[in-house]
């Protein structure tokens, strides 16, 4: 297939780009390098040195890989780029990244929340109109998140994947079923955003036909996958930041240097996890298996297990030899919730899910520490606050 990956140059849309042309596919990456102007902005680098795009590509091409093509656009202000883009190259489908990724960076300020809400939200309803406009059929697949369905207590229930059956009481007394989406609880402007993205892609894939597939993904952990790990200069994105740095590789990293981990709250925090591996090879299964003309929204788990944050702390902890140090909770949520998820539409595909391995932990640990050096401790804590007593709560002593 064609394929263009939108966010490309990012820390799942580089691994997945690699992987698609690896695999055969035409790979066509469109990004405005967003990302790394975040970085220039916060005063924080990946832990691991990453090369520009330009170098990344040309690495791939120079060990015989499937040549990836790249296009500088900003999807989220340039409709009419996006537009010709579409109708010239005419792709088969489009992956999703383009999005302001952390929730953190998103209740930074008000002027992090605007962004994250102009660029994810234009972004995707510019894509959504422009498909329609070209009048192309073409599958869109998205990363979404498990964020949407909230982190409150589901009170032991299994989330679906995506929709939920309801029983409607009627005014006689009678009663009938019916499927709608899941409700949405954002914990977040990313997670709301995230929520919006939903109800778009529910009207255009109603009104318009457009073949969507929704990935409501977990916590992403690890770095390479076999493909990156091929040349240094393919090397992907450690982010360890308090603002992008995701939960689990946080604690490896701190691990690493013998920081305590920083767990938020009491730790009773459960969340859904995906290696990068994992994550990489869902977005090619969802390519390979579209919907049907006139489907509805395809929405799958994206996410091989459940785990409560300090009880993976705890794991971290004994496989290094790490100090846990429990912090005032910068997010505005529930101190402990349950997270049964359904995934087996994955699974069903021929997904064999990595999961929480001792050897790949300390697989990621070996890289935190090799790179160490580039560690910057000041950037570690979570200083980002929903609210102003979060605010208040996680303030430095002076």
């Amino acid at each position: 297939m064609k394929v263009f990956v939108l966010g490309g140059d990012g820390f799942c849309g580089w691994p997945c780009s690699v992987n698609l042309a690896e695999h055969g596919h035409d790979v066509l990456i469109v990004d405005n390098l967003s990302r790394r102007k975040i970085d220039i902005d916060l005063e924080v680098e990946s832990l691991t040195p990453i090369t520009s795009i330009g170098e990344r590509l040309d690495a791939w091409k120079e060990i015989g890989g499937n040549p990836i093509r790249f296009s500088r656009l900003d999807i989220a202000n340039e409709y009419q780029r996006l537009l010709d883009l579409l109708i010239e190259e005419r792709p088969d489908a489009i992956v999703h990244f383009a999005e302001q990724r952390a929730a953190p960076y998103s209740m930074k300020s008000s002027a992090t929340k605007r962004y994250t809400v102009d660029n994810n939200v234009n972004g995707t309803h510019n894509l959504l109109a422009a498909i329609v406009e070209s009048g192309l059929n073409i599958h869109v697949v998205h990363l979404g998140t498990m964020g949407v369905y909230g982190y409150g207590s589901h009170r032991g229930a299994t989330i679906p994947e995506g929709y939920l059956k309801v029983e409607v009481p009627q005014p006689d007394g009678s009663r009938f079923e019916e499927e709608i989406l899941h409700p949405a609880s954002p914990g977040s402007v990313y997670h709301m955003t995230k929520t919006l993205d939903q109800l778009l892609f529910l009207y255009y894939n109603k009104n318009d036909n457009v073949k969507i597939t929704d990935l409501h993904q977990g916590i992403v952990w690890g770095t390479n996958t076999e493909a990156t790990s091929k040349d240094p200069r393919l090397t992907n994105r450690f982010d360890y930041d308090g603002d992008y740095g995701t939960v689990l590789n946080r604690f490896l990293m701190q691990a690493a240097i013998n920081y305590p981990l920083t767990v938020h709250g009491t730790g009773g925090q459960t969340r859904a996890f995906i290696h990068i591996r994992d994550s990489v090879k869902c977005v090619q299964l969802a390519l390979e298996n579209p919907p049907q003309e006139g489907e509805r929204v395809k929405i799958f788990n994206q996410m091989t297990e459940s785990h409560q944050v300090g009880e993976l702390a705890k794991k971290v902890a004994s496989l290094t030899g790490a100090k846990v140090n429990y912090l005032p909770n910068p997010r505005n949520e529930a101190v402990e919730n349950d997270l049964i998820v359904d995934n087996r539409c994955f699974i069903d595909l021929g997904l064999k899910p990595t999961t929480l391995d001792d050897g790949l932990l300390t697989e990621v640990v070996d890289v935190a520490r090799r790179w160490s050096n580039r560690c910057d401790k000041n950037r570690i804590p979570c200083v980002s606050a929903w609210t102003s007593t979060q605010a208040q709560a996680i303030q430095k002593p002076k």
